[in-house]
């Protein structure tokens, strides 16, 4: 008789080095740990320094020294997305060969500007379940001779999806997977909500919409855990993951730690801080009396 040996789940921890670990962080640490030692799976980190004018190397150093005072323990070697950065361009390649990218010229001030003179005219803008307004139509709907004009400038732009022929491209309905502290089973993608995302900045090569299928692909993740924050976004996922032929993992998406004005915790607040709690004479039981564990 052959024996053959069933791949183990595979989960990850992927913070990112643009400020200190707080209490939602250790979290979401240590639910991917227990799920997997419950799953007898494996447990990857990853460090999401993709955005190189925010993310430190102190910060890193300090999320390696807090995550082993916690007890979460990871396998080597870590991934850096900095290091992969030819894997991201691979991905928009791909998406541009299927005609499904655009670039994008407007600028955070004038998208800001057209959404404020259409709100105040009465005429509400379209919003992102984040609460963000939808891109403009504008450079979409560019002539081929008017964007070539445009980039030959030398105008800064983004690399963003043509949703409408992404979700024309795909005819079907996709769903995923779900088993969080929210809704769950399987949950029906509703990509059109988030309008035409962005895949690529001008000082950034990838989002972190397109990152995360890609090192999620790569590192051959099969259980994604992560906060509930993410939740809507898994329908960009579940979509990208459709168009580049990636495999589709597992969601949970777990409750968040929210702070005393009801939000969620932020890296700017110094007090939830793991090094702050650290300094203050807690121990990683009392860490996780914090957090309900």
């Amino acid at each position: 008789m052959v024996h053959i040996e069933r791949q183990k789940p595979v989960f990850r921890f992927a913070p990112s080095p643009n400020g200190f670990l707080h209490l939602g962080h250790a979290l979401s640490a240590l639910i991917n740990q227990q799920m997997a030692l419950d799953a007898q799976g494996r447990l990857l980190l990853r460090i999401e320094d993709i955005d190189q004018t925010r993310c430190r190397p102190e910060f890193e150093h300090e999320i390696f020294s807090d995550l082993a005072w916690i007890g979460f323990a990871w396998e080597e070697p870590v991934r850096r997305q900095s290091e992969h950065f030819d894997d991201y361009h691979a991905a928009l390649r791909r998406l541009e060969d299927q005609g499904l990218i655009y670039p994008a010229f407007l600028t955070r001030g004038e998208v800001k500007a057209r959404v404020h003179a259409a709100e105040a005219a009465g005429k509400p803008w379209p919003r992102d379940p984040d609460g963000a307004p939808l891109y403009p139509p504008d450079d979409r709907d560019r002539s081929p001779a008017e964007r070539q004009r445009l980039l030959q400038s030398g105008l800064r732009h983004a690399l963003r999806l043509d949703m409408q022929k992404a979700l024309a491209l795909i005819g079907t309905p996709l769903a995923w997977t779900e088993t969080g502290d929210g809704e769950k089973g399987e949950i029906q993608v509703n990509a059109a909500a988030w309008g035409d995302v962005i895949l690529s900045r001008s000082d950034a090569p990838s989002s972190y919409h397109l990152s995360v299928v890609v090192d999620d692909a790569a590192q051959g993740v099969t259980h994604v855990v992560r906060g509930l924050d993410l939740f809507h976004a898994t329908s960009v996922h579940r979509l990208l993951q459709h168009l580049l032929d990636l495999p589709q993992p597992l969601y949970h998406h777990h409750r968040l730690i929210l702070g005393p004005d009801g939000r969620k915790l932020s890296k700017s607040q110094g007090s939830t801080g793991i090094a702050a709690l650290r300094a203050s004479g807690h121990s990683p039981a009392d860490i996780r009396d914090l957090l309900g564990l």
